[in-house]
């Protein structure tokens, strides 16, 4: 299967189209006019439309986390 633009995995496209058909069927209003009813399908063309937003969330140890945390506590912003 072709690598969809703009992913660095199938995978990683499969579980932000999987999101976003989750939000639709919450009641979310689509962003792109289609002529699908779809949550699935339409959550696809918002993709390749490039309406959809989505990042990779930046990986820390534990220990960076847990000290992260601790200064929130403390109140020393780092």
């Amino acid at each position: 299967m072709k690598l969809m633009e703009g992913f660095d995995s199938n995978y990683r496209y499969i579980l932000v189209a999987a999101r976003r058909a989750r939000q639709l069927q919450s009641g979310a209003p689509p962003v792109v006019d289609t002529s699908s009813r779809k949550p699935c399908r339409i959550a696809q063309d918002e993709i390749r439309a490039g309406k959809v937003k989505w990042e990779i969330p930046e990986l820390r140890s534990p220990a960076e986390q847990a000290s992260e945390v601790l200064d929130k506590v403390l109140g020393q912003e780092s």
